[in-house]
C-alpha cells in the first residue's frame, strides 16, 4: 500500500511538471505570436539582406513589411524572420519592381498569411516580378495601389502612417516609384524612401509635406542619385539607416552621400548587421543583430 501511494504521488509530480511546462510553453507561444516583446513600444529591424532592402515594423501587435531583399539573401532574410515566429504580416509593401527589393516576395506571400499588400503602379518582366505576381493571384491577394494620400494603412493607436510619394501616375526611372513613408509613433518618427531619387525628393519637398523625422531610411542604399542636402535639411534626423551590401560593385555608398551625413549618426547593414531601433514613444534605443 505505501509504494501504491508512492506511485500515485509520483504520477501526480508527473502530471503537474507537465502542466507547468505545458504552461510555459503557451505563454511563450502567446508572447511570441504577439511578435513584440513590449506591447507599449515600436520596433523597426532594417533587415541585414546585403545589398537590397527589407524593413519589418512591429507595433500595437500589428506587422508590417517593407520590401524583401534579393533572392540571393533569401537565407538570410527567413533565419531572421523565423526567429520571430510570425504567422501572419497584415501589410506587405514592394516599394518597387527591383530585385533587390522583392527578390524574395513570393516566397513572403506563401509563407505567411498576408492581410494587405501594397505597391505602386509600376511593373516589370523580370522573373522576380512574374513571380511575386503568380503568388498574389494564388493566394487571391489584390495589390492595393500605394501614393501620395493613401490612408488605410493602420498600425493601431499612437500611430500615424503618412504615405507621401509617389504623387505621380508615370516615371522614367522606376526607382521613383518608390513610395516615401512617414511613421510616428507618440513623437517618435521614421522616414522610409526606398530608392528614392533626388527627382522624387524635390518632388515631395515641393509639396510642402511634413518630413522632419528622427530616423531616416537613406535613399537607394546611400547613392549620390539620393539623399540631397534640402531634402536631408527637411528631415533633420538624428540616426540615418543605410542599407547596403558589404563591398557591393556599386560603391555604396558614396563618399558623397557619407559626407552630407557626416552630422548625422550612421548605422549600416554592412558593418553592423541587423539595424532594430525600438521607442516607447518617447525615446529611442538601437541594437544590432
Amino acid at each position: 500500500m505505501y509504494i501504491k501511494k508512492i506511485y500515485i504521488k509520483n504520477i501526480q509530480f508527473s502530471l503537474i511538471a507537465i502542466l507547468i511546462i505545458a504552461n510555459f510553453i503557451l505563454i511563450k507561444n502567446i508572447i511570441n505570436s504577439n511578435n513584440i516583446i513590449n506591447p507599449n513600444e515600436i520596433n523597426v529591424s532594417f533587415i541585414d539582406v546585403g545589398q537590397g532592402d527589407s524593413i519589418l515594423i512591429q507595433v500595437n501587435n500589428k506587422v508590417m513589411l517593407i520590401d524583401s531583399g534579393p533572392k540571393s539573401e533569401k537565407e538570410r532574410l527567413v533565419k531572421y524572420l523565423d526567429t520571430l515566429n510570425l504567422q501572419t504580416i497584415d501589410y506587405v509593401i514592394a516599394t518597387h519592381p527591383h530585385e533587390d527589393h522583392i527578390g524574395n516576395m513570393a516566397y513572403i506571400i506563401n509563407k505567411y498569411k498576408v492581410e494587405e499588400f501594397y505597391s505602386p503602379k509600376a511593373s516589370s518582366n523580370t522573373s522576380a516580378f512574374e513571380n511575386m505576381i503568380e503568388s498574389l493571384s494564388r493566394k487571391n491577394l489584390k495589390i492595393n495601389i500605394l501614393k501620395a494620400g493613401v490612408s488605410s494603412i493602420n498600425l493601431g493607436s499612437n500611430t500615424t502612417v503618412e504615405v507621401l510619394a509617389p504623387n505621380l501616375t508615370n516615371y522614367e526611372n522606376l526607382n521613383n516609384y518608390s513610395p516615401i513613408i512617414r511613421v510616428t509613433y507618440g513623437k517618435i518618427s521614421f522616414l522610409f524612401t526606398g530608392d528614392a531619387e533626388s527627382d522624387l525628393e524635390e518632388e515631395v519637398i515641393n509639396k510642402s509635406y511634413k518630413l522632419k523625422s528622427d530616423i531616416l531610411k537613406v535613399g537607394h542604399h546611400g547613392s549620390s542619385t539620393s539623399t540631397s542636402k534640402e531634402f536631408l535639411n527637411k528631415i533633420d534626423p538624428n540616426i540615418a539607416i543605410i542599407s547596403v551590401g558589404e563591398d557591393n560593385t556599386y560603391g555604396h555608398p558614396t563618399k558623397e552621400t557619407l559626407n552630407t551625413l557626416s552630422n548625422i549618426k550612421v548605422y549600416r547593414t554592412d558593418i553592423n548587421g541587423t539595424i532594430v531601433i525600438s521607442s516607447n514613444g518617447e525615446s529611442i534605443d538601437t541594437s544590432f543583430k
